[in-house]
């Protein structure tokens, strides 16, 4: 977060927080025993990195978008992401000069100076078609309904792409987004580099662990009050599992995505580590506040305060910096540096 790519999966009212770096935790143990977190702040820059070759688009294209139409696009020299997990892709495919906007959740330093065209997370067609786009890439949750028609009916080509909600996500939306620019040659480049950099990031998973953590997603907005334990299809699940990991909330047998956090389904989960955004963390105070909500104190993550936090403009991308992701993930999880 979103996406972050979080904004097809949470309540909207909770996604105005999706926002700065990686918060990385000082950690030790094992994976049946993480150690106590308190999570800070990465060094690191929040940067997405281009391909070395600047590819040079052939087009016209004509693609299928999500919603069922097929989109013909003619010109990628001035690019209208509306999520940041999409303007991230048109970035690292090394398009990023032809991108005139971005949306709140694109947080990355190349993306820091660009317009915004949402107020919250709802698009404002006014502010995109004044900015005279030859390319509008859109979520199936981008929004409003409305603006997104008015975007169309000005005769902006809009692509709309399916969310992310899984890793085999990842090559699907690279590639969508790179056959709109006409760039599929950099698109495959791409998905190679960070299917390869996803495989060696894993091979950091002690093989000798005996017991897989078993981790809580849990979203967390104290502002506005909402506190949630994420389902099956919550979009963590995908990333936990590829990191050794048991999202608890998918083997309790939570269907939707986000469930209001009970006392009884936190003691059903038993997790031994929260994983939670790391904004999400600091609106409730930190670990500190985190604890105190009804339930976390009694799992073992809570009485030994395991808490792994990730970024939220990043968490549930499913997009080049996936890697990234996951060495987070596992350097929590496992107390080493991935």
């Amino acid at each position: 977060m979103p996406t972050p790519a979080a904004s097809h999966r949470f309540p909207r009212l909770a996604l105005a927080a999706a926002t700065l770096a990686f918060a990385l935790t000082a950690c030790g143990g094992t994976a049946a025993n993480p150690s106590p977190s308190t999570p800070t702040r990465a060094a690191a820059p929040d940067r997405v990195e281009p391909l070395a070759a600047v590819p040079v688009p052939a087009l016209p294209v004509t693609v299928p978008s999500a919603d069922g139409a097929q989109v013909t696009v003619a010109s990628a020299d001035r690019v209208v992401p509306l999520t940041g997990s999409l303007n991230e892709i048109v970035h690292t495919l090394g398009l990023g000069k032809q991108v005139v906007a971005r949306d709140i959740t694109a947080t990355f330093e190349q993306a820091a100076q660009l317009p915004v065209v949402t107020r919250g997370h709802d698009v404002s067609a006014e502010s995109v078609l004044s900015l005279r786009p030859t390319l509008v890439l859109a979520e199936t949750t981008s929004g409003p309904a409305e603006a997104i028609q008015q975007i169309r009916d000005a005769g902006i080509p809009v692509l709309v792409i399916a969310p992310a909600k899984a890793l085999d996500d990842v090559p699907k939306r690279i590639d969508a987004v790179a056959s709109a620019l006409g760039v599929k040659e950099a698109g495959t480049q791409l998905n190679q580099r960070t299917a390869d950099r996803i495989a060696a990031v894993r091979k950091d998973i002690p093989a000798a662990s005996k017991k897989q953590p078993r981790v809580a997603f849990l979203y967390l907005r104290g502002t506005a009050s909402v506190y949630l334990l994420g389902g099956s299809d919550s979009g963590a699940a995908s990333l936990l599992e590829a990191a050794g990991a048991v999202d608890t909330g998918k083997e309790s047998g939570l269907g939707k995505d986000f469930t209001p956090i009970t006392s009884e389904a936190l003691a059903a989960a038993a997790p031994d580590a929260i994983l939670v955004m790391s904004k999400g963390l600091e609106s409730v105070g930190g670990v500190d506040g985190l604890v105190k909500i009804p339930g976390v104190a009694q799992t073992p993550a809570g009485m030994d305060r395991r808490v792994v936090a990730v970024d939220d403009g990043v968490l549930l991308n499913y997009g080049p910096r996936t890697d990234q992701v996951l060495s987070t993930l596992i350097a929590q999880l496992y107390g080493k540096a991935a």
